[in-house]
């Protein structure tokens, strides 16, 4: 048997134990080139009617081809002051709003949204497969407001205090580049 230089990355393939040895594509379809996270572990409150930036919840990810996808996957966890209005909260690449219900009337569009009556953590969380059709560095963040007058909280519930039914939580982003 001669031999044989192997390259890094290659797949050994073979129709049956007696047939010659053959490698795949060292790129097949659908393949994650990259994994980037960001982690929440405090907290962020907002009294905003408009959206604004959750502070340390965003992350940048250079795609390696404007033809590749990206796979991002939030997870969040939203409170209130209870005084019984919503928290909504929407995904970002860059400055633009992705991931997004349509608009009607004068609702707002958002990626998701939390009614936590009594001050109780609701968690919430979307995965939104985004075509950004680039190779410069992209940023991915989370963006949130109330629909009233009160107070929204991210990671932890209204009281906030050291009473053994007070609740602290994280939130993440994490992006995947994919092949398509």
């Amino acid at each position: 048997m001669p031999l044989t230089t192997y390259t890094a990355g290659e797949v050994l393939t073979a129709a049956s134990l007696n047939a010659n040895f053959t490698f795949a594509a060292t790129n097949p379809s659908s393949a994650v080139v990259q994994i980037k996270n960001v982690f929440k572990s405090d907290t962020f409150s907002t009294a905003s009617t408009s959206f604004v930036d959750v502070t340390g919840l965003s992350i940048s990810i250079t795609p390696t081809s404007a033809t590749n996808k990206i796979l991002v996957m939030v997870t969040a966890n939203l409170s209130s002051d209870g005084s019984g209005f919503a928290v909504f909260a929407r995904l970002m690449r860059d400055s633009t709003a992705i991931a997004i219900a349509d608009t009607a009337g004068s609702r707002t569009s958002a990626t998701f949204g939390a009614y936590p009556l009594g001050g109780f953590i609701q968690p919430c969380g979307m995965e939104f497969l985004d075509s950004p059709a680039t190779t410069s560095a992209t940023t991915y963040k989370l963006q949130v407001l109330v629909n009233a007058s009160g107070t929204g909280y991210l990671n932890r519930t209204q009281g906030d205090s050291n009473a053994v039914s007070t609740l602290r939580t994280a939130s993440t982003i994490t992006v995947m580049e994919v092949t398509p």
